[in-house]
Parts: structure tokens; sequence; C-alpha cells
């Protein structure tokens, strides 16, 4: 079978060299790393943000030959950055991940899915982080597109809704074919990934199933943590 994505020595200056991976379908997979090792600037490289050198196909499609709504069904990115500020109702700023902007149906949808109807019609800049950070997440997702790409999703959410979104994720990714490359702090959130992807300096330092890697020796050399009696602690 074919990989969804494809990315082939994604070079970004200074950031990472030579970075290979691939994405199926319905995949599920979660980036974690340290701060700086790497985790947006590969999601930027595929994204097509900045200047990245190598190839990222989606679909057997390279985004960046692609006009900015056909690009919208191909892939949606989140950035990590929250501050929105614009005018706009929760509803009117969702609208805006569809290439149209204008299927109702789709809107009505996400909202239900992520319980945004108490504040759907309140403007965004008026929404605590957390609730702007759904409304975002929904925007991402409205399209249904092949690939989403999500940097730091659980960002601002409280316990409960961290565990909902990553549930729903993995549901919405299966159920749709939808293949998801999602960068996350929390290691304990990451083990609901069908794939990890461990990040340091630049460069994938390992991935495979969650559990073998969050209880091997690859966190303790590139996190300098370690897992002890159930919980995580410094290294000694």
């Amino acid at each position: 079978m074919t990989p969804l994505l494809q990315a082939v020595r994604l070079t970004l200056p200074g950031r990472l060299g030579e970075t290979s991976l691939s994405l199926d379908a319905g995949e599920l997979v979660c980036l974690v790393g340290p701060n700086g090792s790497g985790k947006t600037s590969l999601l930027h490289a595929i994204a097509g943000v900045g200047s990245p050198g190598g190839v990222a196909t989606i679909g057997g499609v390279e985004p960046r030959t692609l006009a900015p709504a056909q690009r919208q069904h191909l892939f949606s990115y989140l950035p990590a950055s929250r501050d929105i500020n614009w005018p706009l109702t929760a509803a009117d700023l969702i609208a805006l991940g569809l290439p149209d902007g204008g299927d109702s149906v789709a809107i009505d949808r996400v909202i239900a899915d992520l319980e945004l109807g108490a504040f759907r019609d309140r403007r965004v800049d008026q929404l605590s982080t957390g609730e702007r950070s759904r409304v975002l997440i929904a925007r991402a997702l409205v399209a249904r597109p092949k690939l989403l790409l999500l940097d730091e999703p659980a960002a601002n959410l409280d316990p409960l809704w961290q565990l909902r979104l990553i549930d729903y994720l993995r549901d919405v990714s299966r159920r749709h074919g939808q293949a998801m490359l999602v960068a996350l702090h929390d290691l304990e959130l990451a083990r609901y990934a069908d794939r990890l992807i461990v990040m340091h300096r630049g460069r994938i330092a390992a991935e495979g199933a969650p559990g073998p890697l969050l209880e091997g020796p690859v966190i303790r050399d590139v996190f300098g943590i370690e897992r002890v009696e159930g919980r995580w602690r410094p290294a000694l």
C-alpha cells in the first residue's frame, strides 16, 4: 500500500537534515521531543512553510504546486500559536477552514463534535484560551483533509478535553482515512498514537510503537528523564 504522506529527504537550514518519513491513511502519529528538537520545523517543512529542501507529497501530490483552495482539501496545518484577536464569531472562524466557507453541514458537524455550540456565535477574541484552541482545532478539521498537521493541539486544554481530543482525533483518522501528524509535549497523551516519532537535535532519533519507546532507553537519552514507580522523574 502506498503511504498517504511521503516526505523524502526534507531539509530546513539549521534544523533538519535529510529527514524522511511516511504516514498511512487512518494513522495517528505523534511527534515528541524536547524544546528545539525540530518538531515544529518538521511540520513546517511538510506544509511548505518557509523554504525547506526536499519533497513532501500527499496522495502523490506536492502541496506547494496547488492553489490555496485545493490545498485545504489536501492538508490542514494548526500552528502552536493561539493568538487570534480577529473580530469573528467562532462559527465564522471555523468556516475559514473550508475552500468556499459555505458548507453549513460540515460546520455544524464539527461544532457538535467539539461541543462548541454554546459559544458558536461569540467572538473568538472574547473566548478563553482553551475555548479558542478548540475553535482553531475545529477550523483545521472542518474540511476533512487527507492530512492534518497539528502542533500542540492539546495545549491550553484542561485534562478532560486533552483526553477527549486525542480520542476524537484517533477515531476521526480511522473512520475517514485521514493521516494525522501531531506534535505533543505530553508523553502520556502520546501513548494514544498508532506510532511515535522521537525528535532530537533536528532529526528522528527513534520511531515505533509508543509503549516500547516510552519504556525504553531513548526517552532517558533524549529527554533526560525516566519512569520510576509509574511516574516520570529526572534521570540520575
